[in-house]
């Protein structure tokens, strides 16, 4: 059995996870309260049903997010090398400072959100700047201290965790993105750090990242599981002209070719769980990987996750495939302007509760999805009952 402390770990145990239900019965408690509740039966959509799912998740009808996280994981990609982003590996560096600094976008909107900046290096191509965790960085890897098992640093915003698995990802023209062991490292990071942030008491987790080329390979990933057409699905990403848009697909639809539709080991894996971590092990990203772990370990510890962006939502996707039942945990936050997005929440069931047309990755739509979440929170908590104001209870007729 699989435990926060595995620090090795073959496919068969990754697939056969057991994840339990979300309580149905503390779903129709919470439904229940909302129809007592002084409005229209419904009245407020999509967010009654939320909050029942909170419950659920939660096994309490005293649904408690106070303390929550966006665990944002940091990694590069070697298929930069093709010309498919404005920017190279150095921008990914420069905003792990910035997160570990607090300084970054995600720390900003978080401090109003009353949300915990989780940052986590799971593959940068280099070290974050000694001076941005106050030169104590490198002690993270100091297996001498706390009995071999190092501690995260304390930022200004929350935590940084030191899980490099890689120094970023292969080119996945040249060769897979990963090796199966490194997939595996990088999905156990993130059910390690869903686990310790468990322990450490938060009750809601918000997945993001960062990493340059990113939407590329999410766009890979997206259109073998799902067999989608990258000339339509493929975006922008971070801004490319349309030289280099056209690259982008290019690339991708290359990918696609050399380890799917034309790979004969594809052709002939049989499960949906062997085919998920085939595709992401050849044209994903260490940050991908480790965020289908965050959703993974999340819900072993019945931990509702907001998911944010494309790449959270690819992430969210390979997870659910690897292992049934983990898409209980899921909330949309939104739906953002890469075209992949709404196509992977299609395909997961989940419909978003913003549409703004946001494209900034770092978790920051799950972020600014809290507070209407807490407000909807607050009314199911304090709202009138029909009975305060001497109105009768509306009846479900239908």
């Amino acid at each position: 059995m699989m435990t926060r402390s595995s620090k090795k770990v073959d496919k068969d145990e990754l697939f056969n996870i057991h994840i339990d239900r979300p309580d149905k019965s503390i779903y129709d408690e919470a439904k229940r309260k909302w129809d007592l509740l002084s409005k229209p039966l419904d009245g407020l959509g999509s967010f009654e049903g939320l909050i029942c799912r909170l419950a659920a998740m939660q096994k309490s009808p005293d649904i408690d997010i106070s303390k929550r996280a966006a665990v944002i994981m940091i990694a590069d990609n070697g298929i930069v090398e093709e010309g498919i982003s404005q920017s190279g590996s150095e921008v990914t560096r420069a905003v792990g400072d910035a997160l570990i600094k607090g300084i970054s976008s995600a720390n900003t909107l978080g401090r109003y959100a009353k949300t915990d900046i989780i940052s986590v290096d799971v593959g940068i191509a280099g070290e974050v700047s000694a001076d941005a965790g106050n030169n104590m960085v490198s002690a993270l890897r100091n297996k001498d201290i706390n009995n071999g098992k190092s501690e995260p640093l304390v930022t200004k915003d929350g935590l940084f965790y030191d899980k490099k698995v890689a120094f970023g990802t292969k080119n996945f023209l040249k060769k897979p993105a990963m090796s199966e062991q490194e997939t595996l490292k990088a999905i156990i990071s993130g059910i390690e750090v869903a686990y310790d942030l468990k322990e450490k008491g938060y009750k809601l987790l918000i997945t993001g990242e960062m990493g340059i080329g990113n939407t590329t390979t999410s766009v890979a990933v997206l259109c073998s599981l799902l067999g989608l057409d990258a000339e339509v699905i493929t975006g922008r990403g971070a801004g490319l002209s349309d030289a280099a848009l056209k690259r982008k697909k290019e690339v991708i639809k290359i990918g696609i070719k050399k380890y799917c539709t034309d790979n004969e080991k594809y052709l002939h894996l049989k499960n949906d769980n062997e085919r998920a971590f085939y595709i992401l092990s050849c044209l994903g990203g260490l940050d991908i990987a480790a965020l289908a772990g965050v959703f993974i370990g999340a819900a072993m510890n019945r931990l509702p996750v907001l998911i944010d962006g494309l790449i959270s939502s690819v992430a969210a996707l390979i997870a659910e495939r690897m292992v049934a039942g983990v898409k209980e945990y899921y909330i949309a936050s939104h739906k953002g302007r890469e075209g992949g997005h709404a196509a992977a929440l299609k395909e997961l069931g989940l419909k978003a509760f913003i549409d703004a047309d946001m494209a900034l990755g770092e978790g920051t739509g799950g972020i600014m999805a809290l507070p209407l979440i807490d407000m909807v929170l607050d009314f199911y908590n304090n709202a009138s009952v029909f009975k305060d104001i001497k109105v009768n209870e509306y009846e479900r007729l239908s």
